[in-house]
């Protein structure tokens, strides 16, 4: 049994040109999780340089979520009105355009401090506006694969980020690195004003002021509201607020303790944070292409998120084994084995676009990424905070490992415990989108439901 939420291959093909668009966001996953990472992998030069501390530090890198959440959910709301493409273009602008203030030698912590707070509110609503986006050109069945595509970009972006920016490092020094990410950006930008474009999926934007019925208020719409206190989205937050947890501890941390704790150069540390993200990235793409296997005739599958809470539980255990090793051939292994954790981005996701209608898939997939994300905000200055409040950095570091092991473990019962797409959008009367009566009718407007329960 695969976890996944898409169900088998079936249905509607995907649309002629879903696939080029699918590349083109995976390709701006890749520069925005660079972006993200640029601040870990120039950590040790960064702090000695301003006279840092790692709790300073964790604040710096805390400082990039001080408006995720809220940028996420407020952006998230203009895909009623605002095209998916226009915004894309415009948030892979303001957040390259954010990173070049650092090219300055006086830059500081100041400006640190500012350039990652704007970096932040440009790219927190990239992962739910590209999945929306993305969701305009593949029916249901067919979003778990497109969907772990795009998030690969996480694990790519850092694989490809790793090498590249610690060799810009050693031989410019890290403000270069910085410039590297935002001219990366700008590129991208330059490509999507000339290649991007809406799917023949995509709901129409509502541009009318004070006419016609707003989204969630025909009868036939569950209201976001219900959508967002269902057991699905309550437990994919949960659960991807862990997943963002981890992934940012080890954005921030993993670099300064393979540093610090194994004494690791630079070049070592790239590479070793390379080899983990494309672990990363093979976990998700393995769990995309499994998914879409049709299950065998008289075999049930698990639902959703049975499959991602037993991979999350993995992960917790991974995460311990690493704290507690005390040799290099057992603990780096357990590196890769901390990336099961990332399938609940995608399963997440393709679970809560399942129970929402397309007019409201915009505002519902922000929220869940603004709630998750402060799993990122936390993540690094309470675990900066447990490190230097530690006898020594190696024991600080056990502490921090362990508390995200727990986190992962409990966040994984409780994904597989309430993630139950089907079972919510039959309650909420969310019909199946790949019905014919769904499928015949216009974008964006779904046919009235009958009752909860009944397609």
């Amino acid at each position: 049994m695969t976890p996944g939420a898409g169900g088998p291959s079936g249905g509607a093909p995907a649309s002629p040109g879903a696939w080029a668009t699918a590349w083109m966001l995976l390709l701006f996953m890749v520069v925005n999780f660079a972006d993200k990472a640029v601040l870990g992998l120039a950590g040790p030069e960064i702090m000695r340089e301003l006279g840092l501390n790692r709790e300073e530090f964790g604040a710096a890198q805390a400082a990039f979520f001080a408006l995720f959440s809220l940028s996420a959910i407020g952006v998230s709301l203009l895909t009623r009105r605002v095209g998916t493409t226009v915004l894309l273009l415009v948030m892979a602008v303001a957040w390259s355009a954010a990173q070049l203030p650092m090219l300055a030698a006086a830059a500081g912590f100041g400006t640190l401090i500012a350039t990652r707070i704007l970096l932040g509110a440009a790219e927190g609503p990239a992962a739910p506006v590209a999945v929306h986006h993305l969701y305009g050109w593949f029916p249901q069945r067919e979003r778990t694969l497109p969907t772990a595509v795009l998030l690969v970009g996480a694990a790519v972006g850092v694989a490809v980020a790793a090498p590249a920016l610690s060799l810009v490092i050693a031989r410019w020094g890290w403000r270069w690195a910085f410039g590297a990410v935002g001219l990366a950006g700008l590129l991208w930008a330059a490509l999507w004003a000339v290649r991007g474009a809406d799917g023949p999926l995509a709901p129409r934007p509502d541009r009318a002021t004070g006419r016609g019925p707003a989204a969630g208020t025909d009868p036939a719409e569950p209201s976001p509201r219900r959508i967002l206190l269902s057991p699905t989205v309550l437990a994919g937050s949960f659960g991807c607020f862990a997943a963002y947890w981890l992934m940012s501890s080890q954005l921030t941390w993993v670099p300064d303790y393979l540093h610090t704790a194994l004494g690791w150069d630079a070049h070592q540390v790239g590479v070793a944070v390379a080899t983990g993200a494309l672990a990363n990235a093979a976990v998700l793409l393995g769990h995309g292409a499994l998914s879409r296997r049709p299950a065998r005739p008289g075999r049930r599958r698990l639902p959703p998120g049975a499959g991602a809470g037993l991979l999350m539980v993995c992960s917790a255990a991974a995460v311990a084994v690493f704290a507690a090793a005390q040799v290099l051939w057992l603990k780096l292994p357990m590196m890769l084995g901390m990336g099961l954790s990332m399938v609940m981005m995608t399963v997440g996701q393709t679970a809560c676009g399942r129970i929402t209608t397309p007019r409201v898939r915009g505002v519902v997939l922000g929220t869940v990424v603004g709630v998750s994300s402060l799993g990122g905000v936390l993540s690094p200055v309470l675990l900066g905070r447990v490190v230097d409040a530690a006898p020594t950095a190696v024991a600080g570091y056990a502490h921090a490992w362990f508390l995200t092991s727990a986190l992962l473990a409990v966040a994984g019962l409780v994904t597989a415990l309430f993630l139950r797409p089907e079972r919510d959008a039959r309650r909420l009367g969310v019909p199946d989108p790949e019905s014919p009566a769904v499928v015949a009718a216009p974008s964006g407007r779904p046919p009235r439901a009958g009752p909860a329960g009944t397609p």
